[in-house]
């Protein structure tokens, strides 16, 4: 029992959060490659990109093969190390998400629901 907890303990370790000073840590554009319940759990692979633009704009643009390419721009601000973004277009309900990992190439952020994994373009 007790190596159970410790085992949790380091789990939540390894998903420490990332603090971002400003917006410039993440300005540019991402991959988002998968979304995910769980961040170890199954990823769903997505067609999507994130751009973050200085002024706190984000725009997003979703490819599906059975439909056309949807572009949304969304408000985005970086606050006490984390992105808020707008979670609802049109509508200014906004979401925290966590930088849980993060290089130059790579970063993993937990939205109030969803884990997403981007990829630097």
């Amino acid at each position: 029992m007790v190596i159970a907890f410790a085992m949790l303990g380091v789990a939540e370790y390894v998903r420490a959060e990332v603090k971002l000073t400003s917006a410039a840590d993440i300005i540019g554009t991402w991959e988002v490659t998968a979304e995910a319940i769980k961040y170890d759990g199954e990823k769903k692979a997505l067609n999507t990109t994130w751009t973050f633009k200085d002024g706190g704009i984000l725009d997003t643009v979703a490819k599906d093969p059975r439909t056309e390419t949807i572009r949304v721009p969304l408000k985005y601000t970086v606050e006490d190390g984390a992105i808020v973004k707008q979670s609802v277009p049109g509508r200014e309900k906004f979401e925290s998400c966590v930088v849980l990992r993060k290089d130059t190439n790579t970063m993993d952020i937990k939205c109030k629901f969803l884990y997403f994994f981007l990829t630097k373009k």
